[in-house]
């Protein structure tokens, strides 16, 4: 049985507990919480600043973990994406060594769940032995092209046979992004997926994804013909990329959304009218990484989306830490109320991923795992710009 105290605990789903201590037992689940008065003759654990639940990152790509560096930054998304695919093959040994290592990282930045997209099963392992817990997306693309679909399903069925599974790891079939996704391959997602599964998408990330829908002129055009394919059969739609996604997905399903870049507020309305199961993960550092952009975070308050927050993989980002999320958001959009990122980087992520029972909020019976951060706590004013997360439990 451990005491852990700290000047501040942060539950998420309850109040602030000023000089606060949380039981937990041997296992890391939750006993008890309050102040110290209630927490007589026991052996206390006491750290400077907050302890808050561990962290969920909703969007990561672990099987990129060899490639840290490899790609310049402000590239834009479409040579990003060339990159990706030129530099994806490495010695096994090294791929696999480089993915235990930020799998290590993430953990102890307090990181306790991840949302992971994976085109290979080069993870498996290190998620089947990990103390994270992963929600593995089996990603599938086919370019639009019909002739592509059937191979890419049986391609996946082996990448999703092949992933992790038990406990709390969970998997389900996703949609790359609504420009690599053709309305059969939609629907094979569709059936093969429960009803409870949550579905990741890659969403409105850079203009030319946009004007694909919007106009039919793109440079995906040129993207798509790199590769021997053609995107002519393809109709503009007179809107927005998410529009083509909406249509095409499940509105009963827990969808998230990832990177919103240039997802306006009507579309934030349009997507809650067709289902109150959309979630909006962003992935600040990525984002300024890729596009040099961030998302304007006001129209996603002014809708009361439900926000999470992911790193992207460490081939786009500087580390894999959840944490270093919320300080970009605050130092680019200071005006996010510090206590919604704390949400969006914990509570709102474990929903999101079908986690809320067991993760996200620090409340008897759950095991959420534990975070310390030294800092002078003064609320909304609190300065988080030199601090760093330090996992206690």
């Amino acid at each position: 049985m451990r005491y852990i105290s700290a000047d501040y605990i942060v539950p998420i789903s309850s109040e602030i507990i000023n000089n606060g201590v949380v039981q937990i037992d041997d296992a890391g689940i939750i006993i008890k919480s309050g102040t110290k008065s209630e927490f007589p003759s026991v052996d206390i654990e006491h750290f400077s600043g907050i302890v808050l639940p561990g962290f969920i990152n909703t969007h990561c790509h672990l099987e990129l973990s060899h490639m840290k560096g490899l790609c310049k930054t402000g590239t834009t998304l479409i040579p990003f994406i060339t990159d990706v695919v030129k530099h994806r093959d490495f010695e096994e040994e090294i791929i696999l060594a480089k993915i235990k290592e930020e799998d290590e990282n993430m953990y102890a930045a307090g990181i306790q769940a991840v949302g992971d997209i994976s085109n290979k099963v080069d993870t498996a392992q290190t998620k089947s032995e990990s103390p994270i817990h992963y929600y593995t997306f089996v990603e599938m693309f086919d370019f639009m092209q019909d002739s592509l679909t059937a191979g890419t399903i049986e391609n996946y069925r082996a990448v999703f046979r092949d992933q992790s599974e038990g406990g709390l790891n969970r998997k389900s079939f996703v949609p790359h992004a609504p420009y690599s996704v053709s309305e059969a391959l939609f629907e094979f997602i569709n059936k093969a997926n429960s009803s409870n599964a949550t579905i990741s998408i890659h969403n409105q990330e850079t203009p030319a994804e946009q004007s694909l829908f919007e106009t039919g002129e793109s440079d995906f055009h040129d993207f798509v013909k790199g590769f021997g394919f053609s995107l002519d059969h393809l109709k503009p739609i007179g809107k927005g990329s998410i529009y083509y996604a909406l249509k095409n997905m499940q509105a009963k399903q827990k969808n998230i959304f990832v990177h919103n870049t240039l997802t306006s507020e009507v579309d934030i309305k349009a997507a809650y009218e067709w289902s109150e199961n959309c979630y909006w993960a962003t992935c600040p550092n990525a984002n300024l990484y890729i596009e040099n952009k961030l998302p304007n975070y006001q129209k996603f308050i002014n809708q009361k989306a439900k926000m999470t927050i992911g790193t992207d993989s460490i081939m786009s980002n500087w580390q894999l830490s959840v944490w270093e999320e919320v300080k970009t958001i605050k130092k680019y959009q200071s005006y996010v109320p510090l206590m919604s990122l704390l949400q969006w980087a914990t509570l709102n992520g474990a929903d999101s991923l079908g986690y809320h029972k067991q993760l996200g909020s620090i409340e008897v019976g759950k095991q959420p795992g534990l975070v310390n951060i030294d800092l002078d706590w003064k609320g909304e004013e609190t300065d988080i710009s030199n601090s760093k997360p330090f996992r206690v439990a």
